[in-house]
C-alpha cells in the first residue's frame, strides 16, 4: 500500500505545472530578443567608433530631463504595485494613471530631444553613422515605450474594472516588469552614449 503512495505522489510531482506563468515566461523570451538587439546595435557603434571620420556627438539636454521621468515613472508603478497588494484601488488608479502621464511625457522628451539634434546639425544621413546611431538608439526605444504606454492603459482600464488587486496581481506584475524594463534601458543607453561620445 505504501508503494502505490509513493508512486502516487511521484506522478502527482511530474504532473505540478511550470512555476512560471507562460505569459510571463513569453515577455521574459521578448525582453531578451530585445536587449540582444539593442546589445547588437550598442556593440556596433563601439566599431564604429573606431573608425576614421568618425564625428562626435552631442546629446542632447532634453535627455537629462527625460532620464529623470524614466525614474519616476518607475517610481510611480512601484506605487501602483503596493497600493494593489493593499487593496487600495483608488491609489492604484491615480498611480497608474501618474505613470502612463510620466510615459507620454518621455515620450514628448524625445520629441524635443530630436529637435535639439537637428538644431545642432546632428542629422541621421549615410555620410555620418555617428549620428544616424544617435537616431536610431533612441528612436527604436521609443516604439517600446509606446507598446509600454499600450499595455499601461490596458492595464489602468483593468484596475477601474476593479479587474486589479490583491488576488489577481498578474497583469500588473506584467506591466510593471516591462515598464522598470523599459526604464532600465533608457538609462543603459543615455550613459553608454555619456561614455562613448
Amino acid at each position: 500500500m505504501s508503494a502505490d503512495i509513493k508512486e502516487l505522489k511521484i506522478i502527482e510531482e511530474a504532473k505540478k505545472p511550470l512555476s512560471m506563468n507562460p505569459k510571463k515566461f513569453a515577455l521574459w523570451l521578448f525582453m531578451m530578443s530585445v536587449i540582444m538587439l539593442f546589445g547588437a546595435w550598442t556593440s556596433a557603434y563601439l566599431v564604429k567608433r573606431a573608425d576614421a571620420g568618425w564625428a562626435e556627438i552631442i546629446l542632447p539636454d532634453q535627455f537629462w530631463i527625460n532620464s529623470v521621468i524614466a525614474v519616476l515613472s518607475s517610481v510611480t508603478m512601484i506605487w501602483a504595485y503596493l497600493a494593489a497588494k493593499r487593496d487600495n484601488i483608488d491609489q492604484l488608479k491615480i498611480a497608474l494613471a501618474l505613470t502612463t502621464v510620466l510615459g507620454v511625457a518621455f515620450l514628448a522628451g524625445q520629441y524635443l530631444a530630436y529637435g535639439e539634434m537637428v538644431a545642432l546639425k546632428q542629422h541621421m544621413t549615410g555620410s555620418n553613422v555617428s549620428h544616424s546611431f544617435l537616431w536610431i538608439l533612441p528612436g527604436v526605444h521609443g516604439l517600446h515605450i509606446v507598446s509600454g504606454l499600450v499595455f499601461l492603459v490596458i492595464v489602468l482600464v483593468n484596475a477601474f474594472k476593479f479587474k486589479i488587486h490583491s488576488k489577481s496581481l498578474n497583469q500588473l506584475e506584467m506591466c510593471a516588469t516591462y515598464w522598470h524594463f523599459l526604464g532600465g534601458l533608457w538609462l543603459y543607453l543615455f550613459i553608454f552614449l555619456i561614455l562613448n561620445p
